[in-house]
């Protein structure tokens, strides 16, 4: 397709998305090139939710062996090795680096290993001074995380030096209250670390449902971990012995031994040039783009966290789909962005997909809840208190399924497929019409009253 161009199709940024789009338009017959000045896989595969989802498997064992007991093993008292862990899953980010980079290979994409810079609407430049032209650009950079600005930040490490700790501290305070913060309060207190979790304002996860939240609190309370609410920094003092001295509003002063930043995520477009191709951002940083992933400059498309839309890596990979299949495969489609599923990965998992209790009433006024609040039989044996609970949100005339919450062992298993009948808008009478699978935990799906 290249003619006045060097390529049909440059990629700025080899994460989930990118590799997508670009392996898609290299099949569909684009010369195409993926500029990435880091490791190619981005942030899901080198240092976000693949290696810490390895970390929540390792993390799992410490009340696995524990239950172990209950149920007939002779299980000793076993120490936990971090390095080992750690290692094992920056080699596992090592095999999945190159299984990246030779799919784009096998496609035929060139990669360009250097940082570029956006010059006009079909031009980039490389940072050792190389031009290169495109018929189109694709900015997939994807985010990075935000660290508030005050007194003795530079004390504090984010999740992405998370994976390389020497060791594991033994006080950790984490500021946030999203997914990714929960989810490290959760690892590390599992590895024997005393956990605890500061957030500015009293709610944690916004988003999910208030129910599903409050039980998050309690059952991680109930493990050790503590809340700080209503608590924003105002200055981090290290002490003698490289301890932390964190000062926040409405507490009293904590030392730790780490502090980590969880506190959301921002556009990679700083200092990329996008405004000499005209491509307008948000107040956020963000690039604005249309239905179609295209931004304010015809020849330059936009997908995945940099677009701060939705930030979940299938997400990306889905308009990277949508966008090579739209532009080089003469097969247009848009990604349709309701209902779609996510999960925090905590200890216990919670999953959902569609509107939570308060969305529903204030969406469609009349509403039906119907709950399973049990304790799982593993949990039973084990001994253990914990309860799970699933929620399901219906119209209330209809009864058509309009939300899915849960929290509870391996519900974001359980509730991909659960997702499909809400996806296809069933109803609680079509729930209720299947027979269950006894006895295992999602059967209580089709047995709510």
């Amino acid at each position: 397709m290249a003619d006045q161009y060097d390529y049909d199709l440059l990629t700025i940024g080899a994460g989930s998305g990118g590799v997508r789009a670009s392996r898609v338009a290299a099949a569909h017959g684009a010369k195409v090139a993926v500029a990435e000045e880091h490791r190619v896989g981005g942030t899901c595969v080198i240092r976000g939710c693949v290696p810490k989802k390895l970390l929540i498997y390792g993390a799992h064992f410490a009340e696995d062996l524990k239950d172990a007991r209950r149920f007939g093993w002779n299980v000793p008292d076993c120490d936990f090795d971090w390095p080992t862990l750690r290692d094992n899953v920056l080699a596992d980010v090592d095999r999945l680096n190159t299984a990246y980079e030779t799919t784009l290979t096998n496609y035929g994409v060139e990669i360009i290993r250097e940082r570029v810079t956006v010059t006009g609407p079909h031009s980039v430049r490389t940072a050792g001074g190389r031009e290169i032209t495109a018929r189109v650009i694709l900015v997939a950079v994807g985010a990075h995380p935000v660290i508030p600005d005050f007194p003795g930040n530079e004390h504090g490490i984010t999740s992405n030096e998370a994976f390389h700790l020497e060791s594991i501290p033994k006080r950790v305070l984490i500021a946030g209250a999203g997914y990714i913060a929960n989810e490290f309060a959760g690892i590390f207190n599992e590895f024997g670390a005393k956990v605890t979790l500061m957030n500015r304002s009293d709610v944690i996860l916004r988003g999910y449902d208030a129910q599903i939240r409050d039980r998050l609190v309690n059952i991680s309370t109930a493990k050790g971990i503590d809340f700080r609410f209503n608590a924003t920094f105002q200055r981090i003092d290290r002490e003698e012995g490289g301890h932390l001295t964190v000062h926040m509003t409405n507490h009293d002063p904590i030392t730790v031994d780490l502090v980590m930043f969880a506190t959301g995520r921002a556009p990679n477009t700083r200092g990329l040039g996008l405004e000499s191709a005209g491509v307008e951002l948000d107040a956020n940083g963000a690039v604005k783009v249309d239905a179609d992933n295209r931004s304010t400059c015809d020849s330059v498309y936009a997908i995945g966290d940099v677009t701060n839309r939705i930030q979940l890596t299938p997400i990306a990979i889905r308009e990277g789909q949508a966008f090579a299949d739209t532009v080089f495969g003469n097969k247009p489609h848009r990604v349709d962005y309701t209902f779609v599923p996510s999960a925090v990965f905590s200890h216990p998992p919670i999953a959902a997909v569609g509107m939570t209790e308060g969305e529903a009433k204030n969406t469609l006024g009349q509403v039906k809840v119907y709950t399973s609040d049990f304790r799982p039989m593993k949990n039973v044996l084990a001994g253990r208190n914990e309860r799970a609970l699933y929620k399901m949100i219906c119209d209330g005339d209809s009864e058509r399924i309009v939300g899915l919450h849960m929290i509870g062992p391996d519900a974001p298993e359980i509730l991909q497929a659960a997702a499909i009948a809400v996806k296809a808008k069933l109803t609680k009478a079509d729930f209720d019409a299947t027979v269950a699978l006894h006895p295992t935990m999602a059967e209580e799906l089709v047995l709510m009253r």
